[in-house]
């Protein structure tokens, strides 16, 4: 069965993101809500079984909120706010990993495996 899994680095620390707030959207609807672990990772797949069907998807990365939360002081705006990312899905039986790599300045994603 394919799945839709995630996990958040803190490129500034060189840590996992511990407790940010991850979404998951389609056609505009929040599917799925979620807080990173003490790994970066969220405790169950995003998407697996009956709810990984193919179509478009957007994760939304709470990264403001995770730095202030870690004491970093941010500017207002600040630079990176919700990073989001826009994937599809052709094949619901694969398994799609998206890593994000991130900093109050900078980020890099890929589909893992």
């Amino acid at each position: 069965m394919g799945e839709l899994t995630t996990h958040v680095l803190d490129t500034a620390s060189g840590k996992p993101a511990i407790g940010m707030r991850i979404e998951l959207h389609a056609d505009g609807a929040l599917i799925a809500a979620t807080i990173t672990n003490a790994h970066g990772r969220t405790d169950t797949p995003l998407l697996a079984g009956a709810t990984m069907q193919p179509g478009r998807f957007e994760l939304s990365f709470h990264v403001a909120t995770y730095f202030r939360e870690a004491g970093v002081a941010l500017p207002d705006p600040p630079f990176l706010d919700i990073v989001t990312l826009r994937i599809g899905i052709a094949d619901p039986a694969a398994h799609y990993h998206v890593p994000l790599l991130v900093s109050p300045w900078s980020y890099t994603t890929y589909r893992g495996g």
